[in-house]
């Protein structure tokens, strides 16, 4: 584990709550048989970050067993400190100039035919890490052309010139995730702002790639404010969407106001197609690259093209 993620997200203390029936997952020791344990071998083995790993995702033995991982490019230490997140925050380390080359062989190595990238906040840099992405995707069309890329952005606070050294290498997927309703923003993710991650993703829109994005609940939003979510995303381009629950992942993160049932989860699903998405994805374990691959195979005749 990252020492920095340790440090505490706040000064108050939230104890987490214990989860209900529906929240619970089995896991079972892994088998060296078992995909998990090849994936483990291949990220480790090349010094990989995964976001399932630093975002202490709760789906990581389902994907990894399923093949599938997320890669989090740009080192594991976030320039932004959101009051739900688990990935660590502080000062990042430089950029590892091999890393496109170390996932593009990773990729190749696993045979994925769908690769989901993602970053942390680099505020750091200049282009807040665009080109690593951009390497990266190039990287991997070369090893592995038949594989479809999906990249999961920050916001690159908007920079028209990030925005576009990304388009240049042509993912399949753009998403960048909303996280959670307008009025929380300030409170929850004081470093982001809605509006501007509204202008992103309706500037991806607008250049004619497919457009994703995800949203969490159980933060205290009311479903006023979710119903004008989705209706904001998806007058901005949005066509793909997640919709899953939030985990507190530990006690001085933000604390769960509440457990969504796996029923109000179908209704929002139903919400979201009467608006016009495309493609919906919720539930209680969904995240945002929650079997991504399957998504993408089967609704992508239905989605705009690039």
């Amino acid at each position: 584990m990252n020492p920095l993620k340790k440090k505490p997200r706040s000064k108050h203390l939230n104890p987490t709550q214990p989860l209900p029936d529906w929240m619970k997952v089995r896991v079972s020791f892994p088998k060296e048989s078992d995909a998990l344990t090849a994936v483990r071998a291949e990220v480790e083995t090349k010094q990989l970050h995964t976001v399932c790993e630093s975002a202490s995702c709760p789906n990581l033995n389902h994907c990894w067993n399923r093949k599938t991982a997320t890669y989090m490019l740009a080192g594991d230490i976030c320039t932004r400190r959101c009051q739900y997140c688990d990935v660590a925050f502080g000062k990042p380390k430089s950029l590892d100039s091999d890393e496109p080359e170390k996932v593009a062989r990773s990729v190749e190595a696993l045979g994925l035919r769908h690769v989901v990238l993602t970053a942390v906040n680099r505020d750091d840099l200049k282009d807040g890490g665009a080109n690593h992405f951009a390497e990266t995707i190039t990287k991997i069309k070369s090893y592995r052309p038949e594989c479809s890329i999906e990249v999961l952005i920050p916001d690159f606070k908007a920079k028209e010139d990030s925005l576009q050294i990304l388009y240049s290498a042509k993912p399949n997927i753009i998403n960048h995730n909303i996280e959670t309703v307008e009025r929380l923003f300030p409170t929850i993710t004081p470093q982001k702002n809605y509006r501007r991650s509204l202008e992103v993703l309706a500037h991806i829109s607008k250049h004619g790639f497919v457009t994703k994005s995800g949203l969490i609940l159980g933060l205290g939003e009311t479903e006023e404010d979710v119903y004008q979510c989705l209706n904001d995303l998806f007058s901005h381009g949005v066509r793909m969407l997640t919709i899953g629950q939030y985990l507190q992942p530990g006690p001085t993160h933000y604390p769960v106001k509440s457990f969504i049932p796996p029923e109000t989860f179908q209704m929002w699903k139903e919400v979201a197609y009467q608006i016009g998405f495309k493609t919906v994805a919720s539930g209680p374990l969904v995240r945002s690259s929650y079997h991504a691959d399957e998504y993408f195979t089967e609704d992508s005749h239905n989605l705009p093209k690039e």
